[in-house]
């Protein structure tokens, strides 16, 4: 039988305990770096499960952050039973569909720390569809909201002597009781204001810009997403990965532009469990600033560590 003076000693222990457990991270983060006659500012926020929410350079805002797919983030898109269909098996950084313009994430953010230049998050992405749902005339393939999916990422304002370069690096840890075959790694994509309504490639090999249609869809070749006249542009760039694909997407109904760097991977004996690295830069700064630093870039190799190319 518990005596009162047992019952107060056990319920100090269990309040120390309590006290001494690290409070949750709240998701909210600034980030930021001079880079030519501006700071760059990035910042987070609880809404979003510490997906990146904002980023401004010299007066302009670069991201068009409306629900929780229209941010700086990454996701990924998996087959199930063979089967692979668009957003079906979808788990997401910022959260769900459902989670519309709402002030919550589906998503769970477990880690956080923002210092200076750099910002580093852990989170457990949402499936973009809750079970039940539909994109594009196929029911989703997840039975739970919340994946078991985590996608860490280290995001750092300036590189080496380039200030208007962002290193961004991703990691995707796949769970070890879920087959796959087939995974499309949306490494990281921007949602941009209509604003930047002109879209070019990058050539690495001789460092020139060149217009690019709306597409939609991917190419071989980097791409730059600028303003008609080019005073704030944005790039993406996976220098030392051939097999990544750049995206560019023109939605006029939403008044939202997109750009996204994806990797494919497949193994019809099954994908490895654990983490799958890339490594990429954004350049940010006038049309000029990131065609130079994209020219600056193409000699950068990638990481020993990062996962192998695409098959």
């Amino acid at each position: 039988m518990l005596t009162t003076t047992r019952i107060r000693l056990w319920l100090t222990s269990a309040l120390s305990v309590l006290c001494m457990a690290p409070a949750p991270p709240t998701g909210d983060a600034v980030i930021r770096a001079k880079a030519g006659p501006s700071e760059m500012v990035i910042t987070t926020t609880a809404r979003l499960a510490g997906a990146i929410h904002s980023l401004t350079w010299n007066g302009r805002e670069f991201i068009d952050s409306f629900d929780h797919g229209r941010q700086l983030q990454s996701a990924l898109n998996l087959d199930w039973d063979g089967h692979l269909f668009d957003e079906c098996f979808n788990p997401t950084e910022a959260g769900s569909r459902d989670d519309g313009d709402g002030p919550r994430s589906s998503s769970k953010l477990l880690e956080l720390h923002a210092e200076g230049p750099e910002l580093r998050t852990t989170t457990q992405m949402a499936f973009w569809l809750a079970p039940g749902e539909e994109s594009g005339g196929h029911l989703a393939l997840n039975r739970t909201v919340l994946s078991n999916h985590l996608l860490s990422k280290r995001v750092h304002i300036g590189y080496k002597d380039l200030p208007h370069a962002i290193e961004y690096e991703v990691a995707f840890t796949l769970p070890k009781d879920e087959p796959h075959q087939a995974a499309v790694f949306e490494a990281l994509t921007g949602y941009m204001p209509v604003a930047f309504s002109r879209f070019w490639t990058f050539d690495p090999k001789d460092g020139t810009l060149a217009p690019l249609s709306d597409g939609p869809g991917e190419q071989r070749l980097p791409v730059v997403l600028a303003t008609a006249e080019g005073s704030h542009a944005m790039g993406i760039y996976a220098p030392g990965f051939e097999g990544a694909g750049y995206g560019r997407f023109r939605f006029e109904a939403a008044k939202v532009n997109k750009w996204n760097c994806v990797f494919r991977v497949r193994d019809s004996k099954g994908l490895r469990p654990g983490p799958y690295q890339y490594r990429m830069f954004v350049a940010v700064g006038t049309l000029d600033n990131v065609r130079e630093t994209l020219l600056r870039l193409r000699t950068e190799q990638r990481p020993v560590n990062s996962s192998p190319p695409p098959q």
